[in-house]
């Protein structure tokens, strides 16, 4: 098999944001399947017909993956005492594999006893982009319930293109500083233009990177690159745990492998029947439902800058909006050390990194009322940089460059251009009057990007698969509810379990309800009934 890795331009150093779990879950996802291999073409005809889409491939291994399959790890001490890190081969091109690898790096933390091993659980935290394996490291290896870990080697991938798997670079970390700040509510044809040109420019630093990994970055071929690592562990079967972007992973991997589909939790779902357009509507109005959730409990508090007792939260975020617009006129300072003020976009990604999980809301609070009242934008600079995952030297992970890599390989694109964005205003701004604006902006991206897309919407039914589970948090603002009740709807063995709250994902999240239901399967096979609730 050749080794060798002509599809990039060179090798960057990746590295592990030192806010990892909580941006893992930090991005704007709007993706579905992409594959080259001609099983997932015809499903994306189907889907294009209105039919259940994503059909399994053979169950008998073809001889051209036999090597891949059939390879040995190289385990090695790596990170925190107790993790190991090997490298695992796939092939870059699964309609051709004879052609190139790509080189995915893994790491475990042994089943720690007592108890006996129930196998390897292998985790993804999302994004697309997240990092896996920092993930596993920084909370899944160290976090997860003690009785989970200590029955199974707990186990993680970097998908390819993401983190230390054959990273997709775009932007230096200057350049990423003035994209992050690129106005993104254009108020004439001279700012329009200068988003274009930032969308223009980003993408075609990531084609000059890795002109050819950009064309195999699709879920589905990160789906099969699991089933080989399944394989290599010893595993007949597939335990996944994934959040967000992750289940539309794990349901991908059920889609093409239903028959070694073992034991899968599938936290806040996403929905692969929608198309990209529909997936950023549903976002902007999850978005706006969080943000109610946060006003409600904002002007309950004596330090709330977006008004006080009796103010509803329909007339907080005309006042947050009013911020907004006073920015885009005029940025204020922040403290940062390489000159950045705080400007519309900054302020919204901000706020927006604050909806994921309720325990931000207090630094939200403050942080606001600092730049409304002070001027001082330090606080939500903060915010945004933990959502784009800059560190204190001006460096990015490569979190943003991986998530645009393969959301527009995932999906046609939203938007043709800037005149199909300003049609679609009204809608996204009825959605979301705080966010829709810039939401919609933001989703023209894919619409310059330099590698055609290859996946199309479609269902997920995964006949014959044990039972998976399906959870959905009422008020997730990244996922919303409604993804969760069809996706658990379109999977064959779906099991729908609620959960009553705000933030983004459910399990280890302060439910004891949803934790026990959910290390029950894990420890046990037993699935909840479907439409559990929990709160």
């Amino acid at each position: 098999m050749n080794s060798r890795r002509p599809h990039r331009r060179s090798r960057s150093r990746s590295r592990t944001g030192a806010v990892l779990l909580a941006a893992a879950a930090l991005v704007l996802s709007a993706c579905s399947t992409g594959s080259s291999t001609s099983s997932v073409g015809s499903a994306a005809r189907a889907a294009q017909a209105g039919e259940a889409a994503l059909t399994a491939l053979p169950r008998a291994t073809p001889s051209a993956l036999a090597s891949y399959y059939g390879q040995k790890l190289s385990w090695r001490a790596c990170g925190a005492p107790g993790f190991e890190c090997a490298t695992l081969r796939a092939p870059l091109d699964y309609a051709d594999p004879g052609k190139d690898d790509v080189r995915l790096a893994v790491a475990r933390k042994k089943a720690t006893g007592p108890g006996e091993r129930l196998g390897s659980l292998l985790v993804n935290p999302g994004g697309p982009g997240g990092s896996a394996i920092g993930y596993l490291q920084m909370y899944a290896g160290i976090g997860y319930p003690a009785q989970v870990r200590a029955r199974y080697d707990m186990v993680a991938v970097d998908p390819r293109g993401v983190a230390r798997s054959e990273p997709v670079e775009c932007l230096d970390g200057p350049d990423m500083d003035t994209y992050t700040q690129t106005d993104v509510t254009p108020d004439d044809q001279r700012e329009t233009d200068g988003l274009v040109d930032a969308y223009e420019k980003f993408a075609e630093g990531c084609g000059a990177d890795a002109p050819e990994l950009l064309r195999h970055v699709s879920t589905v071929e990160a789906a099969r690159d699991m089933d080989i690592l399944r394989e290599v562990l010893g595993d007949e079967r597939l335990t996944y745990v994934g959040a967000s972007y992750g289940t539309f992973l794990g349901a991908t991997y059920a889609g093409l492998f239903p028959q070694r589909v073992g034991r899968l939790v599938l936290d806040g779902a996403m929905d692969p029947s929608l198309p990209a357009r529909r997936m950023n509507l549903d976002q902007a109005a999850g978005f706006e439902t969080a943000f109610q959730a946060f006003a409600k409990d904002c002007v309950r508090q004596t330090d709330c800058p977006l008004g006080g007792p009796g103010t509803s939260p329909r007339q907080a975020g005309k006042n947050l909006k009013a911020f907004f617009d006073k920015l885009d006129a005029r940025p204020i300072p922040a403290g940062d050390a390489d000159g950045r003020r705080l400007g519309e976009s900054l302020a919204t990604t901000g706020v927006i990194a604050a909806m994921y999980d309720e325990s931000a809301w207090p630094q939200l609070r403050e942080a606001l009322a600092s730049a409304m009242k002070e001027s001082d934008g330090a606080g939500l600079l903060v915010l945004s940089d933990s959502y784009y995952e800059r560190d204190g030297d001006g460096a990015y992970s490569n979190l943003m460059f991986a998530n645009a890599a393969v959301n527009c390989l995932d999906l046609p694109p939203s938007f043709d251009g800037p005149d199909d964005v300003r049609k679609a205003l009204p809608a996204f701004e009825k959605a979301s009057p705080v966010f829709g604006e810039s939401l919609a902006w933001a989703a023209l991206n894919c619409a310059y990007w330099p590698v055609a897309p290859t996946g199309e919407p479609h269902r997920i039914e995964a006949k014959g698969a044990k039972p998976i589970i399906v959870v959905g948090t009422t008020r997730d603002p990244a996922t919303p509810y409604r993804w969760a009740e069809s996706l658990a709807g379109q999977l064959s063995s779906g099991r729908l379990l609620t959960y009553d709250g705000d933030g983004h994902t459910a399990y280890g999240r302060g439910s004891d309800c949803v934790d026990r239901t959910i290390n029950a399967y894990l420890l046990r096979g037993t699935p909840p009934a479907d439409g559990k609730r929990c709160s």
